[in-house]
């Protein structure tokens, strides 16, 4: 991991197309502007995090519903519509 210090206005370059601004640190908190390319996805990690487990979850249900079809179909049961 690469560790730096910034102060407000200063920016940090990704590559050629990232460009990370440090725009304002108060207390504990420190707010960046982030500039990339629209198609390279910017998440806070916490966000990304939900959004990984909730398709995790939304994949099982799936996979859970496909299996219960193919055991009705299996078994000669009629849909429970």
């Amino acid at each position: 991991m690469l560790v730096l210090t910034r102060k407000p206005g200063e920016k940090i370059l990704i590559g050629k197309d990232i460009e990370v601004e440090v725009l304002e640190v108060r207390w504990d908190q420190v707010r960046l502007g982030i500039s990339a390319p629209r198609h390279l996805a910017v998440f806070r990690e916490e966000i990304f995090r939900e959004v990984q487990e909730e398709n995790r979850r939304a994949a099982l249900i799936t996979s859970a519903n496909r299996l219960e079809e193919a055991a009705r179909l299996l078994t000669g049961e009629k849909d429970k519509a």
